[in-house]
């Protein structure tokens, strides 16, 4: 496994624990004071902590199945040369004639805004297995994007180019 697919596995294992730490520490101490206020029908911080709670709960059982997603990732074969989860693409839009780049990566990270696309977009799904000097075409919302994959540096850190 690469350096990166254990740098994020730990990161992610961190926040597990710190969520951890959490719902069973701190939340516990929080719901019990604000049960010791009296009337919880019109108390706002026992109802505070109850929501905090489910969205710890939910967010830990998210982070623990993305965490066996990644493992999952890092066992299978991979083609070095091929798109996948964790490659960095650099694509010529042709009918604008501007380039991007993109990391595809799972859905919990997605940011488009900072380039990291799901690997359930549109965009990415057309890019997966792909490789360097292709070109795909994918309807978005906007209409018909024609894509040239230019650079493509995978998880692996391979880097081929068209």
């Amino acid at each position: 496994m690469t350096e990166s697919i254990e740098q994020k596995k730990k990161a992610i294992q961190q926040e597990i624990e710190k969520l951890h730490e959490e719902y069973q520490v701190e939340l516990p101490k929080r719901i019990a004071e604000a049960r010791g206020q009296g009337d919880l029908s019109e108390n706002a911080e026992y109802h505070a902590a109850r929501e905090r709670q489910g969205f710890v709960r939910a967010r830990i059982a998210q982070l623990t199945r993305y965490l066996g997603q990644i493992s999952e990732v890092a066992a299978a074969p991979v083609d070095e040369k091929k798109i996948g989860l964790g490659s960095v693409v650099v694509l010529l839009e042709r009918n604008s004639n501007t380039r991007c780049e993109y990391t595809l990566v799972h859905p919990v990270e997605a940011d488009p805004v900072e380039g990291r696309i799901s690997i359930h977009s549109p965009v990415a799904s057309a890019l997966l297995d792909r490789t360097a000097g292709e070109e795909v075409v994918v309807m978005v919302p906007a209409g018909e994007q024609r894509l040239f994959i230019e650079k493509v540096t995978t998880l692996h850190g391979h880097v081929t180019t068209a």
